[in-house]
Order: C-alpha cells, then structure tokens, then sequence
C-alpha cells in the first residue's frame, strides 16, 4: 500500500501529525495520503499516561476542541507538594513552588480517552487508521533513505511455522514516515544506531512509570486536586516522585515514576510504588476503595540535552519517541501534539513541493523557533541535578526554576546510560518489602491481570536474548537477577532446570510492553520487539 506520508503509532503525537496534515491538505486544495499504523488492538490500549494535560498544544492543533467535544474536563483547582518521609509529610508553601509545579489551566485527564478522541477528529478528516497492525521494520530504498515500513507476519507459531490464522505482513510505503512509538519505540531504537542520531547528545535518560486507577470512597474523593510527592520510599541518591490525580466519577490515579538509572540491583519499581500507597498521608485515599486497573511504562526523560537529530532521509521522529517530554512539568502529551503538529507542517510543504525522502530540516528548525524549546531549554538541567542526589537536585531546581526563572547561564551534562549505572549486588544493601495486603498493595501477577494483557502463548518470543547465556553467567552472577525487579509483570523469573541449575524463565505473555528491560539491562542483551499486532495490555482510559 502506497501512501504519502505512513506515522507509526496512533498516540497523541501520531495522531496529531496526522489531523494537522489533513488540515493543510484542505486548506491548500492540495489532496495528501495519510494512514496511522497502531499496535493496539485500539487506539488507547497501549496509552499510559498520569496525566496532567497543558491544552496549548491542542488549542493550536484543534482550536473548538471544546465545542467538538474533547473529553478534558476537570480542570486543576489545587496543587499541593508534599516532601516525604517514612511516617510524615511536609507541604511545599505554594508561593515557594517553581513555576513548572504549578497547573493552573491544566487539566487531569485519561490520556487514552483523549487519545480515542483525537483518532475520531482524524478519521473525520479523511485519515485511514490500522489498530491491531505492529510495524516490524523499516524499509530502506538503494540510497539508504526510509521508504516506509513493514509488519509483522500474524499466526506464527513459536516454532516458526505458519498456523491456520496465518496473514503475511504487509508493506507500507511513503514519500515520508513519522515514527511516533513512544518512549524507546523498537523502530526509533533501530533508526537512531543506524543514522547516529544520538551522536551530538547526551545519553537518553529514561524512568519508568507504574499507575493505578482507583475508584475511591465519596468522601475521599476531590476532583481537581493534584498531588505530587518526592522522598519516601525512595533513598536521597534514587531519582523518583509519586502522583495523585483526582478525576471526576469517585476516581483517583496514582502513581509513581522510578528514574532508570538507579544503583541498587535490589531495588524494584514496583514494590516501591506499592509500599507508597501505605503512607499515612496517602493511605486515606484508598482505605474502602477499590483499585479498577494497572499499567507500567518507560519514560523518555532526558529532556533537551538528549534530544537526538530528528530527521533523516525519509523521515522524522516525534513526542516520546525522540524524548520531547518535560520532566520538571511531568508532562509530554502537549510536546508530542506540538512536535507531530510541527513534523506534519514540514512534510506538506515537501510534499507540496514535489520531493520525497529527502530530510525535513524545516522540522527541527520550526522546532527551535517555537516556544516548545524555549520551555524545555528552561529545563535543560532538571535530570542531570538529580544526578547529585535529591538534596542538590532540590536546591538547584530551585535556584534555576524559582529564582532564575529557567534563564541559567549554566548548562549540566551527563555522559552515562542508564544500564551502565547498577552496582554489584554485593556492593548494595538488600531490600526486604512487605507482603502485599491484597487492599491497598497488590503483587505483580493481579496487577497483570487487571490491565487485560494477553498474548498468544504459542507465538514466538517477542522478548529475545542476544546471548542465552548471559543472564545467569552475568545478570545472576553479578548484578543478582536484576531482571526479576525492575519488570513490573513478572516477565522474568529465575528457576531451577531439572538438574539444578539456574536459568532464565520469560512469561512473554506477561509483558506490558513498557519497555524497561530493553532500556536496563545491565548488558543490554536483552532486545523488545513488537508482538503480533493487537497484542500487549488493553488500558481503558489510562
């Protein structure tokens, strides 16, 4: 199938390069192709999100989003911070919070509500949508440039044979592809080590994000209210912070986000979330309420220092695929509406103009005109203080953010990955974490079952080992199975073989697609690849 332009990924940024491109298309009477290809098996099912949402972005985008009835509706009324310790909590005054921590004229929304909607405004407008189609790969012409992609085969048996449900892939080819994934998208993984895109940036930093979705007793319910926390349960040298979101309807989110370059191999991002729930300030919340549903995924957190290239021949990435997330606001769904806007705005004018494949540096130079990067650039150094633990990165956050507005003449830069940063299990203290109490924490396998993941456990591994022998001789041996940790799904667990011996045991058919063994493993030997489409978790508004 041929199209003008093909975006891989039905989230807001897809989406939203995907309506601005129809919108120049009748605007100019210039006719132009477009179809969004989505792993989901619906737009929303693999959408996780807090989220506090910043309509600039969307107002731009869809000005009457309003009137056509764009489900953001509970405004911000309260913001409150809170520092944490194991028994007490102390509130930031709001006249001392940066203006990043501040959400008036926000809203709390379900991300894969807006998501759903924002694919009707596309269909609406002429855009052809696949949910259920996962791209597998890239296709390159003879001068190395993209021509598209391609997907994955459906009804493979694990062992490589076809199954009566067999279906061929199917290639997708454009004049240009935008890469809209998400956060460590397997494809942008692919086109960032082919192109060197990374190569003028610092390294990606990455977190991962566990949420729950509560529906809480009446009395504890204040909708409009937005909570943040930092400190416990997380140490001083573990970069992390907690949320509370209050939605309309007796509903709650919470959650945690765990930074992905943590040293201790003992520490898990799941238990720790859960330990936060027991809180005196926190617990109230959920005491004779009942928890509806559970997500875990990566977050691209590096901010403007890490962003990498956004163009090549054929292409660009956009949102959470290239990192545009800000992490002091804890917010990317407006960056990724702004940046597909902006992608889209440089592939008409290609289009308009006759070429194809070629690179959309009209993109990245929108992108530093516009006040986008003058927002992330005020931000540039949020991760890497964290870098020197909490007590600093607090500090200078306030510093740059409070007293100098974000116009530091200064500028703060990492040099190391993520995976590189664990220690030696040896060298670390264990960490013992309560038993679940079934009401307000929970244990990894009835967290699965409540985000409705599903797979078919007779197709092949779509969590593969670049080397079999590793996890035991190295990631057991050294770090102490760090994999059985930091998944939030129980994919990985070590067991005993019959005469035994340990090995690495993968229940692929628990993975929530959140990508955090891809990003830290300490030997990056393990690799995430899309199942067959449709497949993974199937979030409802989360």
């Amino acid at each position: 199938m041929e199209y003008d332009v093909v975006i891989v990924g039905g989230g807001p940024g897809g989406l939203a390069a995907a309506i601005r491109l129809k919108q120049l298309a009748a605007e100019k009477n210039h006719e132009v192709s477009v179809c969004v290809l989505e792993k989901g098996a619906e737009l929303g099912a693999h959408i996780l999100s807090g989220a506090v949402m910043d309509p600039g972005a969307l107002t731009e985008l869809i000005p009457d989003w309003k009137e056509k009835g764009a489900p953001l509706t509970v405004a911000v009324t309260e913001d409150k911070f809170l520092f944490l310790s194991a028994t007490g909590a102390r509130q930031t005054p709001d006249w001392l919070l940066p203006e990043c921590f501040h959400n008036k004229g926000n809203y709390i929304v379900r991300l894969g509500d807006v998501v759903r909607w924002l694919g009707e405004q596309a269909e609406a407008l002429g855009v052809d949508i696949f949910p259920g189609f996962a791209a597998a790969g890239v296709l390159y012409d003879e001068q190395g440039a993209v021509r598209g992609v391609y997907t994955g085969d459906m009804g493979v048996a694990r062992d490589g044979s076809h199954t009566d449900q067999y279906q061929p892939g199917m290639e997708l080819l454009a004049r240009y592809t935008i890469f809209a994934e998400g956060s460590r998208g397997q494809l942008g993984r692919e086109l960032i080590a082919r192109y060197k895109l990374d190569q003028d940036c610092d390294p990606q930093a990455y977190g991962i994000g566990l949420k729950e979705l509560w529906e809480v007793d009446p009395a504890q319910s204040r909708p409009g209210l937005v909570v943040h926390t930092a400190g416990w349960p997380l140490d001083a040298d573990t970069y992390g912070g907690s949320f509370l979101y209050h939605l309309d309807n007796n509903l709650v989110a919470v959650g945690m986000v765990v930074g992905l370059d943590y040293a201790n191999p003992w520490l898990s991002p799941f238990e720790e979330f859960q330990r936060y729930k027991t809180h005196p300030a926190i617990r109230p919340t959920f005491e004779g309420g009942k928890r509806i549903a559970y997500g875990a995924r990566a977050i691209t957190a590096g901010g403007l220092l890490a962003l990498p290239k956004l163009v090549f021949p054929g292409g660009a990435m956009v949102g959470c695929e290239a990192g545009f997330l800000n992490a002091s606001r804890i917010k990317g769904s407006h960056a990724a509406i702004k940046t597909g806007a902006l992608a889209a705005e440089a592939a008409f004018d290609a289009l308009a103009g006759d070429r194809r494949q070629d690179e959309l540096s009209a993109y990245p130079a929108a992108f530093k005109a516009s006040w986008l990067h003058t927002e992330l650039n005020k931000a540039r150094n949020f991760k890497q203080w964290f870098k020197k633990g909490r007590t600093v990165a607090t500090i200078m956050t306030g510093v740059e953010q409070w007293l100098l507005k974000g116009k530091m003449p200064w500028t703060i830069h990492r040099t190391k990955p993520d995976h590189a940063c664990l220690q030696p299990a040896s060298e670390c203290a264990r960490i013992d974490y309560p038993k679940p109490d079934g009401k307000i924490t929970f244990d990894r396998l009835s967290s699965v079952f409540i985000s409705n993941t599903n797979h078919d456990e007779n197709e092949p591994v779509h969590l593969t080992l670049k080397d079999p022998s590793v996890p035991v001789a190295v990631n057991l041996a050294k770090y102490g199975g760090p994999e059985a940790r930091y998944c939030p799904a129980g994919v990985y667990e070590f067991v005993k073989d019959d005469h035994g011996a340990d090995r690495l045991q993968i229940n692929a058919q628990n993975c929530v697609h959140c990508k955090t063994c891809d990003i830290k493993d300490p030997t990056q030997n393990i690799v995430w690849v899309a199942p067959q489409g449709g497949e993974g978790p199937v979030y409802s508004g989360m």
